[in-house]
């Protein structure tokens, strides 16, 4: 262990991954002991959140001490870096210190079936916020993200009614496979999604004022195809059940296990998708560089035109995605399905490290933002905070995360 310049200490990367390592362990044999000694009935499943958070320490500690990719590269412990590491995580510690503080007062949040509502409930707002989170990436953002997953949600409803439901949307239509109204669906979405790109990428027209009006539209369509006779703006139900099953149903039901909802494998092989697009492929290296700098980029040889089309089409694509599955989800829709979504995506992803000023960004990040939020949401229900109250926390959230991210680009 040697002294840098700033006072603090300098370690190999394997014993910094080391010492996570051991405290993983121990964190490990203490999840086991707690599992014994604490009264279920008091402390519910708490031994398997210390658990979790071993398994995290582990991990982490095994891919610095074994990765290749920081192999020699020495780790710096000091004033300066634990301010760093604070300044970039504030947010997410604070976050994490509210759930700890939720606990204390409903401790039946500390179960694990309450856990697994919140996976099912973050899996549809985690493929929404993966399309938002290109838009950021680029200095953006698309405010019609919510209405295109109401969109989604009416269109193939609106098509998957059982065949003696007595409201039918479209009372001569056949039964008809599965995969076509989800085609159509995601279909309308993508057209949108193109506009809102041409718009962007043709005219330079800024990304809040482009999808903004897109959003309009997209809510104005949705209005009046959700008011067509004979429905008449009557919620949609009646739904078949080979559709509700795309998002009620559970996988791993043993023995007095409930089950995980089959929406979190579908959302994390959306998560799997994005990171390999984003970091394993050309199109990804051109979203970051558009983002990083743009007139850079256009000097390297980056179509603009074509990323950024690619970039909204795309996003839409998971927009309609995320409103097909949270329609199965809920077993029917409205035209208000998904209104303010986009704003709980941008927060979740802000929270989650993306910078508003673009370029700046993981997949991981996002994952982690997403989680966070849900369970401030779900936590601030479940002790029974006023919605008003909710509504107020939230934009507090939404504001402070925001002006970190500006303080950290700022310094750059």
């Amino acid at each position: 262990m040697e002294t840098c310049a700033s006072g603090g200490k300098i370690i190999s990367r394997k014993d910094f991954g080391k010492r996570f390592l051991i405290i993983g362990l121990v964190l490990l044999v203490l999840a086991v002991a707690l599992k014994f000694i604490l009264d279920p009935n008091v402390f519910f499943d708490l031994y398997l959140y210390v658990g979790a958070v071993a398994v995290a320490s582990i991990i982490y500690g095994a891919k610095q001490t074994y990765s290749k990719k920081n192999e020699g590269v020495p780790v710096e412990i000091s004033a300066k870096t634990a301010k760093r590491f604070l300044t970039n995580n504030a947010i997410i510690l604070a976050l994490l210190m509210l759930v700890v503080v939720i606990m204390i007062i409903q401790p039946r949040f500390m179960q694990y079936k309450v856990m697994l509502d919140i996976l099912t409930q973050s899996s549809t707002k985690m493929i929404v916020a993966l399309g938002i989170c290109f838009t950021l990436l680029i200095a953006g953002t698309d405010l019609s993200a919510g209405r295109l997953v109401g969109l989604s949600a009416v269109i193939s409803t609106s098509m998957l009614q059982t065949a003696d439901y007595a409201n039918r949307f479209f009372p001569d239509m056949p039964q008809i496979a599965l995969i076509l109204p989800i085609v159509a669906a995601i279909l309308a979405c993508v057209l949108f999604g193109a506009l809102n790109g041409f718009l962007v990428a043709r005219y330079d027209m800024h990304p809040f004022i482009a999808t903004l009006a897109v959003q309009v539209m997209v809510y104005g369509a949705c209005s009046l195809y959700f008011d067509m006779e004979p429905n008449r703006s009557q919620p949609i139900g009646g739904i078949r059940p080979d559709f509700i099953a795309l998002g009620q149903k559970k996988l791993l039901e043993i023995g007095e296990f409930p089950g995980i909802s089959i929406l979190v494998p579908i959302a994390l092989v959306f998560v799997v998708l994005v990171w390999f697009i984003l970091n394993k492929t050309v199109f990804g290296k051109n979203v970051y560089a558009i983002g990083g700098n743009r007139e850079a980029a256009v000097v390297s040889g980056v179509n603009v035109f074509a990323t950024i089309m690619g970039i909204f089409i795309f996003a839409s694509f998971l927009y309609g995605v995320g409103g097909i599955l949270e329609a199965a989800r809920t077993a029917g829709a409205t035209n208000q399905y998904g209104a303010g979504y986009e704003l709980d995506a941008i927060a979740a992803c802000v929270v989650g490290g993306v910078s508003l000023n673009g370029g700046v960004g993981k997949v991981s990040g996002i994952v982690s933002g997403v989680l966070i939020f849900t369970v401030i949401q779900y936590g601030l229900q479940f002790i029974a905070v006023s919605p008003m109250w909710q509504q107020v926390i939230k934009g507090v959230i939404i504001a402070v995360a925001v002006a970190i991210d500006m303080t950290k680009y700022k310094r750059k």
